[in-house]
């Protein structure tokens, strides 16, 4: 078993009288390897200027961590096959909705990587597919959550 930390930290302002709702997200996630990545509500949930659009929302934080997790297990993959990667790109994205029980959660994620492999042993489409779905099947983050997650590979 693997435990994992992280502290997130918030603090009013002195000028922010809180009660009436308007107040700033804006608050920093610090990870145990001494990064510390400026987080914020979303835009889309708490409006401007509330939110920090240039910070990192919990929804894109989960994108990218479903994203992450995929990619290092398909680049582990591809290596295991002796397929060499040079590039992964994932413009991943995710979709807020009501789910069945209605509440709004992150129903779904597309990830749509696209991979640029080098050498004389070049994977088929069929092989790229298959790569993708063991990763998919080892995926920490997607065997934790209930979001219906579609990978849409590109060439």
């Amino acid at each position: 078993m693997s435990e994992y930390t992280a502290q997130v930290s918030w603090s009013r302002a002195e000028d922010e009288k809180y009660l009436d709702n308007k107040y700033s997200r804006a608050h920093e996630w610090h990870f145990d390897g001494g990064v510390t990545v400026p987080a914020s509500s979303s835009p889309h949930i708490v409006p401007l200027p509330y939110s920090d659009e240039n910070s990192v929302d919990p929804e894109e934080a989960f994108v990218a961590a479903l994203s992450s997790c995929h990619m290092l297990f398909f680049l582990s993959i591809a290596a295991r096959q002796s397929f060499i990667v040079d590039s992964y790109i994932d413009n991943a994205m995710g979709v807020m909705a009501k789910n069945e029980e209605g509440q709004f959660a992150m129903t779904k994620a597309t990830l749509s990587p696209v991979i640029q492999f080098s050498g004389d042993n070049q994977p088929s489409l069929e092989q790229i597919d298959r790569m993708h779905h063991e990763a998919h099947e080892q995926c920490f983050i997607a065997n934790s959550v209930k979001t219906d997650i579609t990978i849409q590979a590109g060439a």
